[in-house]
């Protein structure tokens, strides 16, 4: 499997540099910044309805990168 980052640390990524401040994010999903920050520092996790609602503002959405196919000598 290849080193990937996980999903929820790729979201960390998305909401520290996304062009929303942490409290613009907040204000626009109802999340509070209290939340937001103990999820970004690793303190607590979040639900799939507030993942949705961060997802949503920031408009993210997952790609699925499948390995490439290996091809037969000829």
């Amino acid at each position: 499997m290849p080193n990937r980052k996980l999903l929820s640390e790729q979201l960390k990524d998305a909401i520290l540099n996304a062009q929303k401040s942490r409290y613009r994010i907040s204000q626009e999903t109802g999340i509070t910044q209290a939340g937001l920050s103990r999820f970004v520092n690793g303190v607590a996790g979040l639900s799939l309805e507030t993942i949705d609602l961060i997802g949503e503002c920031l408009d993210l959405e997952i790609v699925e990168h499948k390995p490439a196919r290996k091809r037969k000598g000829k």
